[in-house]
């Protein structure tokens, strides 16, 4: 069951890699019409790395678990 887990928890850090990546590139071609997308574009990507933290985070706690 943990294997599972930490499988499911990989495929979500890549599914939100790929979401920064996206916005990023957004950015970079200058995507945002004005300053308010911008930042809501840079809020999207800070809830995506938060997100990313905790579900690192829950990893190492589960792989923990599974050492004991």
């Amino acid at each position: 069951m943990m294997y599972e887990a930490q499988k499911l928890l990989g495929i979500i850090n890549e599914r939100i890699d790929e979401g920064v990546k996206h916005i990023e590139e957004s950015l970079a071609a200058k995507a945002a019409k004005n300053f308010e997308e911008y930042c809501e574009m840079c809020g999207v990507i800070k809830g995506l790395l938060t997100a990313r933290s905790y579900l690192s985070d829950l990893t190492h706690q589960l792989e923990k678990l599974d050492d004991e």
